[in-house]
Order: structure tokens, then C-alpha cells, then sequence
């Protein structure tokens, strides 16, 4: 069985200025529901919007990551969104008062430190993975930009970085699993190059920067007057350039720091998916631009697989998840109306059940007595039904809520379901379930053919006693 998914144990409050717009901002990390997701809230708007931090939300990437909608947008996300997958957690609202997440260190440290500080906790719903099965490219011939994810039983990430820099030189990060990410990733801080400081600070950017939360490094040797005069442009101290090019008064935490950073941008920017991923990375000179529209590729390709019509996978000879009397303990149905026998998996997005088909079913007695054919309209309900279950399993005490139906949509009848067959269905969730409600695209086969389709949205609906 996969692995659960986790949310923060309880509220964290985080403060510092955004890098660009330099105000003080304040955020908090707070615990949320399963199948939730990563959400953004700014609460400083009337109405207190929200973003879900999805790949298709991105609006900008030219100096950090930017997700927006409608006319409410976040900027500079990307160090949040490595701490949060980072350290585990799937389900989060985080909640900022202003348009720019604080730039802090320049690193997801403080992030991540907050966050183990008060521990996650595991959830009922099972995480979400989009098993990477065959090789995807994303290629920026202009910008030698190529990122390749391979199959693989876990998550890694290979970087490399070649700014044609002599004092970076060619840098190469690795990262193995994803529970590296707080010792060996979080820590690395952001990086600038001298001659894009002014640039940057006349576009009216990078307001919020200074020595403690950037690298700033020199190519080339510049007179003292020159440092003096950038330092008097942002009102910090005059300071002098170390011999390796490295105009700042700390240490580097790691030799290859600015490629760890990188990699650590890579992590937050996939995060973007919505979904953990099973697959290996390699990337050559990854920005945000490249990153994000790499996980909107995935996010496409995920999507599509989601529905792609291949039937599910059935051992009869392995326990199942739920068998009928467990089915019964969740689903109000009782016979001749319970049309679920089985459950054979059940995760965060998804659910499989099975129904055997027999002659003794009450139906076939009218439908027809020289034609045995399984009403169409049966099959719908014992979809909805399987639905049902995996609609029941985000709450904590399912006998105490129902689910109706709220609209049937682009049903399909493929081929005849007959006495005999054994129907799997498997429907998965289109979009999180919000204010209960799902939205789910539901699938049958009887073997390896698709028989019937559909969509489906019902309401979760606590019982009135």
C-alpha cells in the first residue's frame, strides 16, 4: 500500500521582507485537509483569495517563480513550495499578507526549520504519485536548457549548471531521495551575479536584498570605488570582495552551493505538479522558466494518463482492499441495490472496485428474460457507488455521512455487460473535493475492454439525526 498523506501538525508564523518588493511580510503555514494541495491566501485582499499552487497558475519567472489568478498573484514561491515537499507535507494553506513571499536567507533553511519544529502528521488518504513510465524531454535549444525525467522507484534530481563563469566554473549537484532535501539542499542560498545588481535595483527589484540572503559574485575585478558605489545604491556597509570572487561577509555552506540552489529551485518548481513523482531527473542549466514548463509538460501527460482508457490491474488471488463487509461498514447500500463487491485500491486521487456479474441478479429477471443485459443505468450507480467509497474515506466517521448525485455528464456505453462478467471501476478525481463536492471521471472494463464511461459530481452530506 503506498504511503500516507501529511499535513503540518500545527499553525507556524514566519516574517521577513520579499526579496523584490522589500515590505514586510508575514506568513503562515497551516495544517489542511486531505486532497487539498498546496493553496496560497492572501490575506491582506478583501475576501482573502486563494491560489492552488499548480503548474498551470504560473504567470511569471523572469526572477523567481509566480503564480497568479484572476488579478491576485503571489510572487517568489519556489523556496516555500521545496520546504513543503521538502518535508513531506501534501496538504497546506498558506496564508501571507502580502503579494511576495519573504525572502528570509535565501534558502528554504527557515522553512524547513519551522515546519520540523512542530512535526507533520499523517493523514487517512493515500499520497498522490505520477509513476513516471516512459522517458519525457523538455528541451531550450537557444539556452541549452534540457531536463529529462527516466522511470525510477523513488525521486532524484541531478543538476547541472555552466555559466560560462570562471568562478563558478561547471557545477554539478545530486540529490538521491527527497529526504535529503533538508540537510543537503534546504540550506543553499540564492545567487546573483554583480553586474545585475544595479539592473536589477533600477527595474525597481530585489528591494529586500542584502548580504545575508544572497551570494553575490564577482567575474571580474572591479575597483573598490565601484563596490562602495552599489552598496551606497542599496544602503548597506561598504565591503570588499573575498579572493574567490565572492562579494559577501559568510561562508559558503557548501562548495557547490549555487548549483545545490538551483536543484533546490528545481524541487520547488516541480512541486507545481500537484502530485509527488516517481522518476529520476537529470537537467542541464534548469531556471524557472525551464522548470515550470517542464511540470506543466508532466502535469499534461499526467492528467492524461489519469484518464487514458487502460484497464485497471486485478489479481483475484491478492487480499483486497475492502471486501463486502467492509464495503458495507462505509456504503449505506444494502442488497438488491449494493453493487460494489470489492475494493482493490484506494489512494489520495483515485479508486478501483469491482462488481461481479451474475445471472441471479434480481435485474435480469425484466431486463430482459431472452437477453440478459445489465441496465446501463445500474452500471452508472455501482460507479457512483465506488466513488462513493473513495468520497467516504476523507472524512473520519463515514457512517455518518451520505453522498448524492449532483450531475451525470458525457456517459458512454461501450459494449454489453452480460451475466458472467466481472466489471472493474475505477474513477479518479478531476479536482479536489471543495466544500464537498467531487468531481470525478469515472471508467468500466470487463477484461481489458472499456464498456462504459462517465462523469460524475456528487455531495458529501452529513446525516441529520
Amino acid at each position: 500500500m503506498a504511503d500516507k498523506q501529511r499535513t503540518i501538525s500545527q499553525e507556524v508564523t514566519l516574517t521577513g521582507k520579499g526579496l523584490h518588493t522589500g515590505a514586510e511580510v508575514e506568513v503562515l503555514i497551516c495544517p489542511a485537509d486531505v486532497n487539498t494541495g498546496i493553496i496560497f491566501q492572501r490575506t491582506d485582499l478583501e475576501g482573502f483569495p486563494k491560489i492552488e499552487a499548480i503548474a498551470d497558475n504560473v504567470t511569471d519567472t523572469s526572477r523567481g517563480t509566480t503564480i497568479a489568478t484572476k488579478n491576485v498573484k503571489i510572487n517568489t514561491i519556489e523556496h516555500m513550495m521545496a520546504a513543503l515537499s521538502g518535508t513531506g507535507i501534501d496538504n497546506a494553506i498558506i496564508k501571507v499578507n502580502g503579494p511576495e513571499m519573504p525572502i528570509l536567507d535565501g534558502s528554504s533553511r527557515l522553512f524547513v526549520d519551522a515546519i520540523l519544529k512542530v512535526g507533520t502528521v499523517e493523514q487517512g488518504a493515500e499520497r498522490n504519485y505520477y509513476i513516471i513510465k516512459e522517458k519525457e524531454v523538455f528541451r531550450d535549444e537557444k539556452n541549452q536548457v534540457e531536463i529529462v525525467i527516466y522511470p525510477d522507484d523513488g525521486f532524484s534530481i541531478d543538476v547541472q549548471v555552466d555559466y560560462n563563469s570562471k568562478v563558478l566554473g561547471h557545477q554539478y549537484a545530486k540529490m538521491n531521495s527527497i529526504d535529503e532535501f533538508p540537510e543537503q539542499i534546504a540550506p543553499s542560498k540564492t545567487f546573483v551575479f554583480f553586474h545585475e545588481l544595479e539592473v536589477l535595483l533600477k527595474h525597481n527589484l530585489i528591494k529586500g536584498g542584502d548580504l545575508e540572503n544572497a551570494i553575490v559574485i564577482m567575474e571580474h575585478e572591479v575597483p573598490q570605488t565601484e563596490l562602495d558605489r552599489i552598496a551606497d545604491l542599496f544602503n548597506k556597509p561598504h565591503i570588499k570582495v573575498k579572493p574567490e570572487g565572492v562579494l559577501n561577509n559568510i561562508e559558503l555552506n557548501f562548495d557547490n552551493e549555487p548549483a545545490r540552489h538551483k536543484l533546490l529551485d528545481m524541487v520547488g518548481d516541480l512541486a507545481l505538479l500537484g502530485v509527488r513523482i516517481k522518476g529520476k531527473v537529470i537537467a542541464m542549466r534548469p531556471g524557472h522558466w525551464a522548470n515550470t514548463e517542464f511540470a506543466k509538460q508532466l502535469r499534461k501527460a499526467y492528467k492524461k494518463d489519469l484518464l487514458k482508457p487502460s484497464a485497471p490491474e486485478y489479481d483475484p488471488n491478492k487480499t483486497p482492499l475492502m471486501d463486502i463487509n467492509q464495503i458495507k461498514q462505509i456504503l449505506p447500500h444494502r442488497p438488491p441495490m449494493l453493487l460494489v463487491d470489492k475494493i482493490i485500491s484506494l489512494d489520495g486521487r483515485s479508486v478501483v472496485g469491482m462488481k461481479n456479474v451474475t445471472m441471479n441478479e434480481a435485474f435480469f429477471v425484466g431486463h430482459f428474460p431472452d437477453e440478459p443485459v445489465m441496465p446501463g443505468v445500474l452500471q452508472v450507480e455501482a460507479m457512483a457507488q465506488v466513488g462513493g467509497i473513495f468520497v467516504l474515506s476523507t472524512v473520519p466517521d463515514p457512517e455518518n455521512y451520505l453522498t448524492f448525485f449532483l450531475k451525470i455528464d458525457q456517459v458512454r456505453f461501450k459494449r454489453k455487460v452480460i451475466p458472467g462478467d466481472t466489471i472493474l471501476f475505477r474513477c479518479v478525481l478531476i479536482e479536489p473535493i471543495r466544500r464537498g463536492i467531487a468531481h470525478m471521471n469515472g471508467q468500466a472494463f470487463v477484461g481489458d475492454q472499456l464498456v462504459m464511461e462517465g462523469v460524475l459530481m456528487a455531495q458529501i452530506t452529513k446525516i441529520q439525526k
